[in-house]
């Protein structure tokens, strides 16, 4: 499958901000490593949550605990996630690639669309076939990654923002309080890292070289571009 030159990109772009996200959030965690609900929280009878501490080789920077630096590196990569998504979503809604290949419709979440594509994984089908577009479950679950996981990594994210709180105070009222906005943060975040082991175990599944090639070569075969 052959994707547009701003598919490609972005894909390649934001994969580098979400594992700098990512690593540096684990940093960020493991200074208090609690999750509450509501605007307050700070006592271990308050959590609702005691998370793991995260080991060295998950975080950034790694194999040393530096927060500042940690929320440096979180910072910026912040920037490039959120423009990046804003940028694609400009530009997917303006050449058509959502609504024609991504939107996912009533009949994408019918119980014979999404048996139908399972099994066809089960029986190699889907790896053999060079499709146009995306299965039901392709369009599923880009669906909630683009339009609630990423955006709410960006929403919760400036919710939880010391800078942002007094001009933006709605943002955190509408997550019902900043102890809450930082538990949802830390859901989402780790609701894309489960879409990214599925999305990375499907490109096994479906042919790394052909798959990867679509992401990366612009002239691989294909009956049209997406994105």
């Amino acid at each position: 499958m052959r994707h547009a030159l701003s598919t490609r990109l972005w894909h390649w772009v934001n994969a580098a901000a979400v594992v700098v996200l990512f690593m540096s959030g684990l940093t960020i965690s493991n200074a208090h490593r609690r999750l509450y609900w509501g605007n307050y929280g700070f006592a271990p009878e308050e959590a609702w949550l005691q998370v793991m501490r995260f080991p060295g080789w998950t975080t950034l920077p790694m194999f040393r605990y530096d927060l500042a630096e940690a929320r440096g590196w979180h910072n910026t990569a912040a920037w490039v996630f959120a423009l990046g998504l804003l940028a694609y979503w400009i530009v997917i809604l303006v050449n058509g690639h959502f609504r024609r290949d991504v939107a996912a419709g009533p009949r994408a979440y019918a119980p014979a669309a999404i048996w139908g594509t399972i099994k066809g994984y089960l029986t190699g089908a889907n790896r053999r076939e060079e499709k146009a577009d995306y299965n039901p479950l392709q369009r599923i679950a880009y669906a909630f990654v683009l339009g609630v996981f990423l955006p709410g990594m960006v929403l919760t994210g400036l919710a939880i923002s010391p800078g942002i709180e007094p001009a933006a105070p709605w943002l955190v009222e509408a997550f019902g309080g900043r102890q809450s906005a930082r538990s949802f943060h830390f859901l989402f975040a780790f609701a894309l890292l489960g879409f990214v082991i599925v999305h990375v175990a499907m490109v096994f599944v479906a042919g790394p070289i052909r798959t990867l090639s679509g992401m990366t070569i612009p002239s691989f075969r294909k009956e049209r571009s997406n994105g």
